[in-house]
């Protein structure tokens, strides 16, 4: 029998390393045709599970406490398997070089529970080479096996977007890749299990690995343009969105909106891109001034924010400003790699520390990460100015009436970051309205 149909008859067992946003609902999957090992550092976020408690929202509590996945923080549990998929996050260092820990951690981990006759397919996004050439000398020395003879490798990069009900797991085709012929094979098998929408056999390793690294550059890229148009268009006096509604009627107009670009892909992966091109003498010069537009947005913001106080004749010091929404994007709990946070730390050099509140984010990881308490949003009154920074579902269904409330006397100045207002409406009742 094969690798796969001994997986398809429950004879053998895949593990997910990494639970995370990614890692949870691929183990949930395919839990629910084959047996699943599912293992994380995290002891706490293990209980979790097993109590039938998702912390990331993206499968809900139902469907954990319904599935099958053997939830453990105990990496000797990985020998029982012979088919490991690893969903580790690969974030970059403030120096926006590749933080290549985390992969490289999963694969030590991996390595000394390595058994013969395995495939280990990584998930994490990796500049081309990565998989390759960091992995697998980790799991030859951790394991004391041979990669090709007693191993195999393959890369299929995670295409799940956090907090989307409709781009899923399923429903997305998967990319696959493999060291050879049979490798690709059995990897393709086993997503297809899962994946209804399909694979894509890319030709190489390394094509996955590029494949993967572009796709979020590219948004990226699309992004920092209608960023930079905001910036112009905002000097003329002109709507960026009147102007994108307009463009967009044309039938071949690409349309992306401007914004803060924060999280763990299209924030990250271009730096990835740009620093392999660098170690082969390459400067990137699309990719990195795209990242510096993205990297600027809220510090713009925040400038703007003092530039209507003062326009309004409001001191700038120890002014009352609301945050809501805290972040990376809308009805998703992740705060990691938050780009609100750039708004908070600008304005608190123009003396102004913010209230921010946030339903949806987790509050222990705000807290955690950025040392940000939450308030509650019924508290939130008297404001000089309200920045609504995050397209949550319970934002966008603000009515005046309840934005009125988060204002004390004087004008009422409303920074509406992702346009869910009626502009002319909030001029109309004599707002200060501005958006990107």
């Amino acid at each position: 029998m094969s690798l796969y149909e001994e997986i398809v008859a429950r004879k053998e067992k895949i593990a997910l390393v990494g639970l995370g946003y990614v890692g949870m609902p691929i183990a949930v999957a395919f839990a629910k045709k084959v047996d699943v090992v599912g293992f994380d550092l995290n002891a706490a976020k293990i209980e979790l599970y097993k109590n039938g408690i998702d912390p990331t929202r993206e499968v809900g509590d139902e469907a954990i406490k319904a599935s099958t996945v053997e939830f453990t923080a105990d990496e000797t549990k990985l020998r029982e398997a012979k088919f490991h998929i690893v969903a580790v996050p690969t974030p970059v260092n403030d120096d926006h070089t590749p933080d290549l820990s985390p992969v490289e951690g999963a694969s030590t981990i991996l390595g000394r529970n390595l058994t013969k006759g395995s495939v280990v397919v990584f998930e994490s996004t990796v500049y081309p080479g990565v998989t390759e050439d960091v992995c697998v000398p980790i799991l030859e020395k951790e394991s004391g096996l041979k990669c090709g003879v007693d191993f195999k490798i393959g890369y299929s990069p995670e295409r799940i977007n956090p907090g989307d009900k409709v781009h899923r797991l399923e429903t997305i085709t998967k990319i696959v890749s493999g060291m050879d012929e049979e490798t690709l094979d059995v990897v393709a098998k086993v997503y297809e299990l899962v994946v209804e929408a399909g694979v894509h056999r890319a030709e190489s390793i390394k094509v996955a690995e590029a494949a993967k690294v572009i796709e979020n550059s590219q948004r990226d890229i699309n992004i920092a343009f209608m960023n930079e148009l905001s910036i112009i268009f905002n000097k003329m006096g002109i709507d960026t969105q009147s102007v994108l509604k307009a463009a967009g009627t044309k039938w071949n107009f690409l349309k992306f909106y401007p914004g803060l670009v924060g999280g763990h892909c299209i924030g990250v992966d271009p730096y990835y891109l740009t620093y392999k091109a660098e170690m082969l003498g390459y400067h990137s010069q699309i990719i990195l001034s795209g990242r510096r537009i993205n990297d600027d947005m809220g510090k713009y913001v925040a400038e703007n924010v003092v530039k209507s106080l003062i326009a309004a004749d409001k001191p700038v010091k120890n002014a009352k400003v609301a945050i809501l929404g805290f972040t990376f994007k809308e009805n998703c709990p992740d705060t990691r790699n938050t780009k609100i946070i750039d708004i908070v730390n600008e304005l608190k050099e123009y003396g102004i520390t913010p209230v921010i509140a946030d339903p949806q984010a987790d509050a222990d990881e705000a807290k955690r990460l950025y040392g940000i308490e939450f308030v509650d949003i019924n508290t939130v009154k008297d404001m000089d100015a309200v920045v609504l920074a995050v397209a949550h579902t319970e934002f966008a269904s603000f009515k005046m009436s309840e934005m009125d409330g988060f204002f004390g006397e004087g004008k009422k100045i409303l920074l509406d970051l992702k346009g869910l207002l009626d502009r002319k409406e909030y001029e109309k009742a004599g707002y200060s309205y501005w958006r990107l």
